[in-house]
């Protein structure tokens, strides 16, 4: 089956849905889009180096993330500047530096357009691989960081007073954010990342009752995206990556009639 190119997508796609449905989550809760858009942006700069220095895409990538993940914790601590100008700093300086970058290796021929909105269709076996097992890392640490990550998300305070260190779990949670945008990027490219962690979230709250149903919802509805992206694709010739956002982006908007009726059919059970 893997040697399909759609089922490859299908399974490369249903992977990086599953781990970003957990992120996008706390981004939406820690109010973080413009986070999430920053290591996006900065992603470009990644592909721009491991042109330069002949490295691995996916390593490149999640350097850069991680070193803006430091740096932003940095500058928040000793810079008078507030959080939105320091992630737009960052997020415009790291896009224009891997633009300029890209310019200047007039000998190296790329698809810019599959690095921006992402080339899934392309994905090998090798990239399955990644994602799954990376993946199943990130999950397991994010797991692990669960409860002071949320605590933090709630009260800082608190969780500081519960002896939770909030600062760690915020830490590594940056770091798991850059190892995702590095796995995510050849699926739906720099640009769409961001779409991808938030939209399927903000549906999911729609229908939850708890964080951790919020979670697994929205991981099922962008499972649900990617394979309705790719069959819209599919049928009617669209750019994959774009198509997945836009399917996300249809289910969120269907979610406005949707939730009601559930919960009107939820109060005519419990009235019986």
């Amino acid at each position: 089956m893997l040697d399909d190119f759609f089922s490859r997508a299908i399974i490369a796609g249903i992977g990086v849905a599953l781990i970003a449905g957990p992120f996008g989550c706390f981004i939406v809760w820690k109010r973080l889009a413009y986070f999430g858009d920053t290591l996006s942006h900065a992603a470009l700069l990644g592909v721009a180096l491991a042109f330069l220095f002949e490295v691995n895409i996916t390593l490149a990538v999640f350097g850069v993330s991680a070193c803006i993940s430091i740096a932003l914790l940095m500058l928040k601590r000793h810079a008078s500047l507030s959080s939105d100008a320091l992630l737009g700093l960052l997020a415009h300086s790291t896009l224009a530096l891997g633009l300029v970058v890209l310019a200047f290796m007039t000998w190296i021929r790329m698809d810019l357009m599959g690095f921006l909105f992402g080339d899934i269709l392309a994905v090998s076996k090798t990239d399955i691989a990644i994602i799954w097992l990376g993946g199943a890392v990130i999950l397991a640490i994010l797991f692990a960081i669960w409860r002071p990550l949320f605590a933090s998300t709630v009260s800082h305070e608190l969780a500081e007073a519960e002896d939770m260190n909030p600062e760690r779990a915020n830490f590594i949670f940056m770091l798991l954010m850059a190892a995702v945008i590095a796995i995510a990027m050849k699926i739906v490219g720099v640009l769409l990342i961001t779409a991808m962690l938030i939209i399927p979230s903000v549906t999911a709250r729609r229908f939850s009752t708890s964080p951790e149903q919020m979670a697994a919802i929205a991981a099922g509805i962008g499972a649900v995206s990617v394979a309705g992206g790719l069959l819209g694709s599919l049928e009617w010739d669209t750019p994959a990556g774009p198509s997945i956002v836009l399917a996300a982006t249809i289910m969120f908007i269907l979610s406005f009639t949707a939730a009601p009726l559930l919960r009107m059919r939820s109060k005519m059970k419990s009235n019986k």
